[in-house]
């Protein structure tokens, strides 16, 4: 896409196409041999996962026999086919997400069967486990006892249409660490092996920390993510060992391209912006972390460095990785939540409640494109400066009018602030204040925006309240409204 620029502080620099920026920084050649397309998107590939395997035991609860007769599911219920077809869809999941399936085939159809199993996953714990039920009556009794009798291994029970009513339910809807899936959707079940990898994710996961002068790391407890903590001053020394590469201006060359326009930032400030991104990927490297929040605003405030990471945030946040505003790790381990249990990106942001009417604004000069999805288009953006330091590069990212939108932010490891809303309007800087990337949400069941919890809360695209509440439910975090 042609970018629509508008004249920068330094006249019009980037009134150039991608292949004229390239080549005026001298890049052309590097760009050409490898297909320009192609040498900007090999930068940026997915962060990978936490190292390791989650393993999950599948067991099926129902009688022993190869037909039904009378009652739910009914006869007409084809016991083997439909274990089949559940076995075939988890496994299906578990080799995407990489997950080890222990599938107990065998059904455990009375009292001494469930009690070898219990025996077996208390001597070897598994780190899930999936419990199908595949009869109305007679197999409660025995998910009850599984669900009560576990120990801590975190449970999701699976109970397709014709297998469960109202009161067969009771006896599991207040156990922690246990979430009951009562749905005719089969495919479901890819969501609940996600569930259970998510939380092994988010339980090895380091997020790198720079703020203050120590080295330390902390665990944090409920999800086991580790904060690993480094000198801020680490990130100015960082940025002064990046050159102006022949990926560096590839990326700046992304950026300015595909940006709908140019407005405050000149050639210089890009290239130092793309550089950030690469700070941000050799420090994640060197401290094997699978994100970064950094102390910024005390960095561009004394000058320590020449450009915000807001661009590299933004690409972090777009590949499935965690880039963080301003040192805070509760906003990290909600990115990072919601990147690996929804595949998208979530965006912090500064919440500015309208009492005029009772709406939520938030804003933020770091915001990620890939709001629908990592492998979905990106939202439109103009590049821009930091709105506070009138420095460097900024996103503003264009929201869709109309969708619908989750508002998350773990307060602490242990709880999890929720609500929703839809995006009314985007709000420019200027005439407005704040930060680049404004945007209003009106909120559902908000009596007063002031009462609004929490801050850097995340906007994240979707109606993602009862997901969120079932992974919740299964990781033993506690929801609040937001």
């Amino acid at each position: 896409m042609q970018a629509d620029r508008t004249c920068g502080k330094s006249g019009c620099p980037l009134s150039l196409s991608r292949r004229s920026f390239l080549a005026t920084a001298g890049a052309f050649g590097a760009a050409t041999q490898l297909g320009l397309l192609d040498f900007a998107s090999s930068l940026f590939a997915a962060q990978p996962r936490a190292a390791g395997k989650p393993i999950v035991r599948v067991a099926f609860v129902r009688p022993d026999t190869d037909r039904y007769w009378m009652g739910w599911p009914g006869a007409s219920y084809d016991i083997k086919a439909r274990q089949k077809q559940y076995t075939d869809i988890l496994r299906s999941a578990a080799d995407e997400l990489g997950v080890d399936l222990i599938i107990v085939a065998k059904p455990l159809h009375d009292a001494g069967a469930v009690d070898k199993f219990l025996a077996n996953v208390k001597k070897i714990p598994p780190n899930g486990l999936i419990v199908a039920s595949m009869s109305l009556n007679q197999s409660w009794p025995h998910i009850d006892n599984i669900a009560k009798n576990r120990g801590n291994i975190p449970t999701i029970v699976f109970s397709p249409m014709g297998t469960s009513f109202t009161a067969h339910l009771q006896g599991t809807r207040n156990i922690p660490g246990v979430y009951v899936a009562a749905t005719q959707d089969l495919d479901w079940l890819k969501f609940g092996v996600r569930m259970l990898r998510t939380m092994w994710d988010m339980k090895h996961s380091r997020l790198c920390v720079c703020q203050g002068d120590k080295v330390e790391d902390r665990k944090l407890d409920v999800i086991g993510t580790t904060l690993h903590y480094i000198p801020r001053n680490r990130w100015p020394e960082e940025v002064k060992k990046v050159d102006e590469s022949d990926e560096v201006r590839a990326i700046a060359s992304y950026y300015a391209d595909n940006a709908k326009k140019i407005v405050e930032p000149n050639r210089q400030d890009i290239l130092n912006a793309a550089k950030n991104y690469f700070v941000a990927k050799r420090i994640m490297a060197a401290e094997n972390c699978h994100g970064i929040s950094v102390d910024c605003l005390p960095l561009v405030q004394n000058r320590q460095i020449p450009c915000p990471p807001c661009i590299a945030w933004l690409r972090l946040n777009d590949e499935g990785s965690v880039g963080a505003c301003e040192a805070d790790w509760n906003a990290a381990i909600s990115l990072r939540l919601t990147s690996l249990l929804f595949n998208r990106p979530g965006f912090m942001q500064d919440p500015a409640p309208n009492t005029v009417n009772n709406t939520l604004m938030g804003a933020h000069c770091s915001c990620p494109t890939k709001l629908d999805g990592f492998d979905k288009s990106p939202e439109p953006f103009s590049l821009r400066s930091h709105s506070e330091s009138e420095i460097g590069v900024a996103p503003q990212v264009f929201w869709r009018i109309g969708q619908k939108v989750t508002v998350m932010e773990f307060d602490g490891p242990g709880k999890i602030l929720l609500g929703t809303g839809r995006v009314l309007r985007n709000i420019d800087t200027p005439p407005a204040g704040g930060c680049r990337t404004s945007v209003e949400l009106e909120m559902d069941d908000m009596a007063d925006c002031r009462d609004t919890k929490g801050f850097h809360q995340l906007f994240v695209y979707g109606d993602l309240d009862l997901p969120f509440r079932a992974y919740c439910q299964l990781a033993g975090i506690q929801v609040v409204h937001i």
